[in-house]
């Protein structure tokens, strides 16, 4: 089996199971509730399956577009994710008093899902062309100071859930780069003091946050959905009801077929449901660091880290979440959750883990300066200069086999 092959085929099956599970799961938590209110029950799932294929197209096309060419567009792709995080302040749609998504029609776009795979692509850009941060003033410019604008502006939005998934990413980026823990750990304690500012500052954050420390203090009000999402899983039991038989997915879950959607799940399906979703995300995370960790290309082994830290953070996020385990952020269960701006852009993100998965070759014979060479040129990596003396693996090598003839 060629290198990055098995690598690729985890990733194409675990992420078309999740999204045919999906659908599933889409359609089982909104046509009861569709129905009752005699509305098309099949309305989310028609909706949903065409941004699945939209998905796929894309998907299907970035695993066959070099993935190294995104980072000529990286600085294009950031302006035009700032400019769009910027307008959805101003003209987005607001819904539940969030300004998160600008309106094309009869669909809907998320700015701040294109921000983070932007950023993802500019970070590995960046860090492949130079040594990793050593020191906190290293990490602020430019790294940390984009970063800071990004999750600004998706705070304004608001949506802590996004920068939480951000900051994540940019860790892992920089682990994978070779940056000093001690530098790591001092970022961390930055970003999380400032986390925690951000909550404190905003009344409903801070209520969000003493709702999941507490939840059953207020079951009917501020704690319904932490609670209605516990009460779900727990009737579920081992098997669950059975699929579509859930009862709590009918007006008394809160979003039920996006943030919930786990509790869904748990509910119709049981722990051996929870527990195969979490494998499924289990075996993404270990193809695509097995995909980072191997491969050759500096860039493609930073993109791959970054995408599956992206993928699987807000995974982590969300399933703590529905578990009571940290608090509510709004963050989707990856390519589970009803939402077509998520769905669209996380299908094109493991289309380019594909394209790297399939490049490790070419990246093994990536061109380097051939320093012996008047013109400049490049010459194969690995590959002898010509007239190099037999032995003489470095131009150090060279000069020191000539002064010794």
């Amino acid at each position: 089996m060629k290198r990055g092959e098995l690598e690729g085929r985890l990733l194409t099956l675990v992420t078309l199971g999740l999204v045919a599970f999906g659908l599933v799961m889409v359609y089982s938590a909104t046509s009861g509730s569709a129905a009752i209110a005699d509305r098309n029950p099949m309305s989310y799932l028609e909706r949903q399956g065409f941004y699945a294929l939209l998905g796929l197209g894309l998907m299907i096309g970035a695993s066959r577009f070099d993935y190294r060419r995104l980072r000529d567009v990286a600085p294009a792709l950031v302006l035009g994710s700032l400019v769009l995080c910027g307008l959805v302040l101003v003209a987005g749609a607001q819904v539940n008093g969030a300004r998160r998504w600008l309106s094309l029609g009869p669909a809907t776009f998320q700015p701040s899902e294109l921000a983070k795979l932007a950023l993802a692509i500019w970070a590995a850009g960046y860090l492949a062309r130079r040594r990793a941060p050593q020191t906190l003033r290293e990490l602020a410019r430019p790294i940390g100071l984009l970063a800071a604008i990004f999750c600004g502006l998706i705070l304004l939005e608001p949506d802590l859930g996004t920068v939480i998934a951000i900051a994540f990413m940019l860790a892992c980026v920089l682990l994978v780069s070779g940056a000093p823990l001690r530098t790591l750990g001092g970022g961390a304690g930055i970003a999380l003091a400032l986390g925690l500012a951000a909550v404190w500052v905003a009344p409903y954050r801070r209520a969000r946050f003493f709702t999941f420390l507490d939840p059953w203090r207020d079951p009917m009000g501020a704690g319904l959905q932490n609670v209605q999402a516990l009460i779900s899983l727990g009737s579920g039991g081992l098997l669950g009801r059975g699929l579509g038989n859930g009862i709590e997915k009918i007006h008394y879950l809160p979003e039920a077929h996006t943030d919930m959607i786990l509790a869904v799940i748990g509910e119709e399906l049981g722990l051996v449901g929870v527990a195969a979703v979490i494998a499924a995300y289990a075996v993404f995370a270990y193809a695509g660091l097995r995909l980072a960790l191997t491969c050759r290309d500096p860039f493609g082994k930073r993109l791959a880290a970054a995408i599956t830290a992206l993928v699987c953070g807000q995974a982590v996020i969300n399933l703590a979440a529905v578990l009571g385990l940290a608090p509510l952020t709004g963050i989707p269960l990856p390519f589970v959750s009803y939402g077509g701006s998520s769905l669209v852009v996380q299908l094109a993100s493991v289309g380019i883990l594909l394209n790297i998965a399939g490049g490790h070759a070419g990246a093994a014979r990536a061109q380097v300066p051939d320093r012996s060479r008047r013109d400049g040129g490049a010459r194969p990596a690995g590959a002898r200069g010509r007239g190099r003396p037999e032995g003489a693996r470095s131009e150090r090598d060279v000069r020191r086999v000539a002064r010794s003839r």
